[in-house]
């Protein structure tokens, strides 16, 4: 976002100014212009605002502002800058697993990870007690999403059923099945005919264990789509989680073998 010009500020001003214009961060370009400095000079003022815990980089050639509250940190939290992260590094993106149901209100304890779900790779990084991971998904693009209000504007985060079949689809990055099971109890009424049309997209299997996990953990009234996606009378039953082992019992109402003990903490 290009910064409306007026006169020179210094780098030691810069923080306040932006807070009060209502910005949070800004590019080194637009830092050099603002402050008519050399990138020299910007980049030794930046340090120094570091140094202070005024200011920290989440990404090359990107600075955001540490108001006072968070000054102990160093850092903000993740919500408050993720949007301007992404749209610098140039990757359309939704707040994703654990940390959407939180922000669906399905969490007994806050995420320790803030997990974002992007179109194009991205490095996994901490900044001081904020740690981010990055999940490359093709879907990121055309996956449902609401707007979410943050202190700083606001931020994508996918709809409940997205939420529940990237949980489902990534078990190992959502704290384990039962944690799945758990959060499916938390997360309120579901819509059928959108579990389904998300499910499906990944294939049968994924459609079979989200209504198997669905049925008796969460609330969903209409559950004809998902088993129409989960083409029941075809193929041997499908792993309840797929990286476990082998065997368990087979349910015939979704053709899952429940190869793993769940156990929601409900």
């Amino acid at each position: 976002m290009h910064m409306q010009t007026i006169d020179s500020v210094s780098i030691h001003d810069l923080p306040d100014l932006l807070i009060s214009r209502g910005r949070y961060s800004a590019s080194l370009e637009e830092i050099r212009e603002l402050t008519g400095s050399s990138y020299a000079a910007v980049t030794s003022g930046l340090q120094r605002l570091r140094r202070q815990r005024r200011v920290f980089s989440p990404t090359r050639g990107l600075y955001v502002v540490v108001p006072p509250e968070y000054r102990s940190w160093g850092v903000v939290p993740a919500g408050w800058f993720i949007d301007e992260l992404m749209r610098h590094l140039g990757y359309r993106y939704y707040v994703a697993l654990l940390s959407a149901a939180a922000y669906h209100g399905a969490s007994h304890q806050a995420p320790q990870v803030f997990q974002v779900m992007s179109e194009g790779r991205v490095l996994d990084r901490a900044i001081g007690r904020v740690r981010l991971s990055f999940y490359t998904s093709t879907h990121a693009i055309d996956t449902p999403t609401e707007l979410v209000g943050v202190h700083t504007g606001s931020i994508p985060v996918s709809s409940r059923e997205a939420t529940i079949v990237d949980l489902i689809r990534e078990p190992w990055a959502s704290g384990g099945i039962s944690n799945v099971a758990t959060i499916l109890a938390e997360i309120g009424e579901l819509d059928g005919s959108a579990l389904a049309t998300l499910a499906a997209r990944h294939g049968r299997a994924l459609a079979r264990r989200t209504g198997w996990l669905v049925e008796r953990y969460g609330t969903c009234r209409d559950f004809g789509p998902l088993r129409l996606a989960a083409r029941l009378d075809q193929g041997e039953p499908d792993l309840l989680v797929a990286s476990g082992p082998r065997r368990g019992r087979a349910e015939r109402a979704w053709r899952v073998r429940v190869n793993v003990a769940v156990e929601p903490d409900l």
